[in-house]
């Protein structure tokens, strides 16, 4: 029952691959910091790796058969990924899915305000943060600003080595009394996370002159107006790329590994993966850290659409086998589990705990509490997943997300299961979990891309 440190089972070359698996990884996350970039990057990669639309594919007349790549993405923020396999799709899918969204600050739709001569962009932030570590550190502004129009202007500012960066502003500690003595809840509350943005007044202006500056700023580089924000998605996340960690280089910090190591992984294996026999699957969406909803999330019937445009141009479809093909597949719900940390070892259940560098996780419930909002995957799924693992020589642990009655969480798991698939929660175990920088081992990256691979073969 007990997994061990994996650093020493490598060979030479083994570890170049490793480290190769962990530098385009690196790459991916810097490509890809909100849910649109990764989407832009995953349709990058599919294309290099020969897949087409599939909208496009249909729209052709392109015969679709065992063997062929497509992949369909939804407004720009998830896409699903399909390699036809030799069994029918009514025998049912081998499913990789993850999100692709993470925690984060949001720029509100009527957001400019100037206040004793400092500029700011009023902001509400998503998903689950400690607030107050997002505060006097370096941030960037990644989005779009879509005009009435229909044009679209694409913003990053504060990732080049000579942009400016942007900053969410703290009190001195000299004046903290009060603020120290709140609970970490409250130190920083959601309205004082507006993001400053200027000082500089514009000349020959005299009311709110600095705003005025920054009008004219934006107008100049990116013809823009102060009501384009009203159809704007403008995302404030840290700045600077994914790092190497330690002074062994054994880990990566980086932001938005939640959930983007297991995109990352789950795509990678997928692109890399050919003559399947059961049809593999690839699906990243956004919003699951808000609950899975709206038109991109895993609620949504993006995916189930994209399912029935496949089957209806591959071999006809009919309710009967649309149902048929759901019930019979099966899923990694793949998402980041917590690793333990000696540091707030309380916090943990020990024997049942995801440790760095062990390979990929199996979370067979999430939830919190009593298990309450989980998928409990069936013990018969279990084991052949084990055998698979073992099989393919995957290292892997199995754990739960922290001590009961501490705490807990959910996945996109549940939402497939409706289906009556199998599914269980796999992942990558992370350090420092929804903070802006997080930290992840470059063995369990590596072993999580074996793992996902064996699947879509072997399930």
């Amino acid at each position: 029952m007990k997994r061990e440190n994996q650093w020493n089972n490598y060979d030479a070359a083994e570890l170049e691959v490793l480290e190769k698996v962990n530098a385009a990884y690196r790459e991916y996350l810097d490509a890809g910091k909100t849910e649109r970039e990764c989407v832009t990057e995953c349709i990058r990669l599919a294309e290099e790796a020969g897949y087409q639309s599939l909208e496009s594919a249909i729209a052709s007349g392109v015969k679709l058969q065992k063997g062929s790549k497509v992949y369909s993405q939804c407004m720009g923020k998830s896409i699903v990924l399909f390699q036809l396999g030799e069994e029918p799709l009514e025998k049912g899918m081998n499913i990789l899915g993850a999100h692709i969204d993470s925690p984060r600050i949001d720029v509100k739709q009527n957001p400019l305000c100037e206040d004793n001569e400092f500029a700011y962009l009023d902001t509400h932030y998503y998903g689950g943060i400690k607030k107050y570590q997002w505060v006097a550190t370096p941030l960037a502004l990644h989005g779009v600003v879509v005009r009435k129009d229909g044009t679209k202007v694409e913003i990053v500012i504060g990732e080049k080595e000579d942009d400016p960066v942007l900053v969410i502003t703290d009190l001195l500690v000299h004046l903290s009394r009060e603020q120290l003595d709140k609970p970490a809840r409250t130190v920083i509350e959601g309205e004082k996370l507006d993001l400053l943005i200027a000082n500089k007044p514009l000349e020959g202006e005299e009311k709110d002159a600095v705003k005025a500056g920054v009008l004219k700023l934006l107008k100049e580089n990116y013809n823009i107006e102060e009501e384009d924000f009203l159809s704007a998605e403008l995302e404030i996340v840290p700045a600077g790329k994914a790092r190497e960690c330690g002074i062994d280089r054994s880990m990566i910090m980086a932001y938005g590994q939640d959930d983007r190591v297991c995109a990352f992984t789950s795509l990678l294996a997928m692109l890399e993966t050919k003559d399947v026999k059961r049809t593999a699957c690839c699906i990243l969406v956004d919003k699951e850290e808000i609950g899975s909803v709206g038109a991109t999330g895993m609620t949504s019937k993006f995916f189930e659409n994209a399912v029935v445009e496949l089957m209806d141009v591959v071999e006809g479809y009919s309710e009967v086998k649309f149902r048929r093909a759901m019930a019979n597949s099966k899923m990694l719900s793949s998402d980041v589990s917590a690793a333990f940390d000696p540091l707030y070892a309380a916090s943990f259940e020990k024997n049942n705990s995801a440790f760095f560098a062990h390979g990929l996780v199996f979370n067979k419930y999430t939830g919190s509490g009593g298990k309450g909002g989980s998928n409990d995957a069936n013990a018969e799924y279990v084991a052949e997943l084990r055998k698979i693992m073992d099989d393919n020589n995957v290292a892997f642990q199995t754990a739960e997300l922290g001590a009961v009655d501490v705490g807990g969480g959910g996945t996109i798991a549940y939402v497939l299961a409706r289906h009556v698939m199998n599914v269980i929660d796999s992942g990558v175990a992370v350090l420092c979990m929804h903070a802006p920088w997080e930290i992840t081992s470059k063995v369990d990256v590596y072993e999580a891309v074996k793992g996902y691979k064996a699947f879509l073969k072997d399930a």
